[in-house]
């Protein structure tokens, strides 16, 4: 066995999945070393998640990945436990971005790489050790054992999380009770089939590009199997015959696939030196992309955080903040696609309560606030100090008029800097403080705008993931937020 301390880094991700390379991007944007390493020896071909929601493709294009992706299509139609519902929401990146994980993967290995990330396939971790002051893995790689030491390390190694396993991390929930096939094949020709709910159990069918076509199929009763590997052709073909009567044997299965209604999510997100992200922090049925979305909004959160950490700039409290702020959300999601499975996969006892949330869906506000939940526009961490609307929640991808000319909230957050919006009559100190931290926030002059973010207050500060940390036009309430986020400026203050 190889150690070689040469190679240590700051940060060691766990998992070269679309939440693992994203969040590698944004520890490179905050300044931090970090080596990603993947079990796989190469990129995987499966399909699995397919949808992107608003606010993650508000992410994106805060990072400039969104002309990368081209125009994939655009799908205004959502659900909630198969109840059809829109998800319009209000921004410019509404609906269901359709772009296959394969194609999401291939764009943030890209990214981070150029960003410097050290991405290493075929290495699978056996071993793993906290001491003080860093952690050490052992891994099986193409060259043998090797171990490698980091100041902090991140498990984005999926539901079967071999980091939750090593680090014995409780892992409360309910197991699944019921299990839905899933299978993409070719050479089938079968109507589409939009959560159909029939007599012996619920079937899902999709013409995709190229002529493949993605089933799904719950038999109500059936219970879960116990399975150490993907379901065999066979028993899909089964389990579709039984529930819709059709025949698939004569087609070719590209990829099998089973998953359940198992809900569990890690008591902590944070033990010590490492954190846990993606579906290694909570595993779910996967309802309409939340769990990818979820995940990858997860690392949004921890990336700036955790490289301002690793590279000494914030205490180390600032990583509690990561378990405060996306525990909550994670348990929120968890719930809803609760109640979403109990609608999708119960038998006929739950159609009154089907109908019933179909009307209310239609009268508008439960619409309204299911969009903003899925989508996850509404969420808002708790970060206490004032009453202006926008604090704790997302800054809206507008334009904001400035003395320079009207300039994008995308654009300024492009760097994974965090930006302090100062009006262009605001006492002299607030502008003060964006000179103060130069180095890790960007000032920016506002003029007035009563439509604007500023209205109401004379200063903003909006942390790297576009989160809104204060709000006022007090300098010291200003300078304790500041001082709160990325920590003291260089020379002390």
């Amino acid at each position: 066995m190889s150690t070689d301390t040469s190679w240590a880094t700051r940060v060691i991700v766990v998992g070269a999945g679309p939440v693992g390379l994203f969040l590698a991007g944004e520890l490179r944007l905050g300044g931090a070393d970090v080596v990603v390493l993947e079990r796989l020896s190469t990129a995987t071909t499966e399909s699995r998640a397919s949808t992107l929601h608003a606010r993650t493709v508000e992410l994106f294009d805060c990072r400039g990945l969104l002309d990368a992706l081209g125009e994939p299509p655009r799908e205004p139609r959502g659900h909630f436990g198969g109840v059809p519902m829109d998800l319009t929401v209000p921004g410019p990146y509404s609906g269901q971005w359709k772009v296959p994980q394969t194609r999401t993967e291939e764009l943030l290995h890209e990214w981070a790489e150029a960003l410097g990330a050290d991405i290493r396939r075929g290495w699978e971790v056996r071993e793993l050790v906290q001491e003080d002051g860093y952690v050490e893995v052992t891994a099986d790689t193409p060259d043998g054992s090797r171990r490698l030491r980091a100041a902090y390390l991140v498990a984005c190694d999926g539901e079967d999380s071999t980091v939750r396993r090593l680090t014995g991390a409780a892992f409360p929930g309910t197991p699944a009770g019921r299990e839905l096939l899933r299978a993409d094949i070719a050479g089938i020709d079968i109507p589409d089939r939009r959560f159909e709910r029939r007599e012996h159990g619920l079937a899902i069918a999709a013409r995709m590009p190229g002529g493949v076509t993605r089933v799904m199929v719950h038999a109500f009763g059936r219970p879960v199997r116990r399975r150490t590997g993907p379901p065999g052709f066979a028993e899909v073909v089964e389990v579709w015959r039984r529930v819709t009567g059709e025949d698939l044997s004569g087609g070719r299965p590209v990829w099998l696939n089973a998953f359940g209604d198992a809900n569990q999510q890690v008591e902590r997100y944070r033990h010590g030196r490492v954190l846990f992200a993606g579906d290694a922090a909570h595993r779910q049925m996967p309802s309409g992309g939340q769990a990818l979305n979820l995940g990858l909004q997860d690392a949004a959160n921890l990336g700036w955080k955790l490289a301002a950490v690793a590279c000494g700039r914030s205490q180390e409290a600032l990583l509690d903040t990561y378990d405060d702020e996306r525990h909550a959300v994670g348990r929120r999601v968890l719930a809803n696609i609760r109640a979403q499975a109990l609608l999708l996969l119960g038998r006929r006892e739950v159609e009154p309560a089907r109908a019933l949330l179909g009307e209310l869906i239609a009268a508008g506000p439960t619409r309204d606030h299911l969009a903003a939940m899925i989508t996850g526009l509404d969420i808002r961490y708790p970060i206490g100090g004032g009453t202006h609307p926008l604090l704790g929640a997302r800054l809206p991808l507008g334009t904001l008029s400035t003395p320079d000319g009207p300039v994008g909230v995308a654009e300024l957050l492009r760097d994974g800097r965090g930006l302090l919006l100062v009006a262009d009559s605001a006492r002299a100190e607030l502008r003060w403080l964006g000179k103060l931290w130069s180095d890790r926030v960007t000032a920016v002059a506002v003029l007035p705008d009563t439509a604007g973010p500023l209205h109401g207050a004379e200063g903003l500060l909006v942390r790297p993931d576009g989160h809104v940390a204060w709000a006022g036009a007090d300098p010291w309430a200003a300078t304790a937020a500041i001082r709160h986020w990325f920590g003291r400026p260089d020379h002390g203050l």
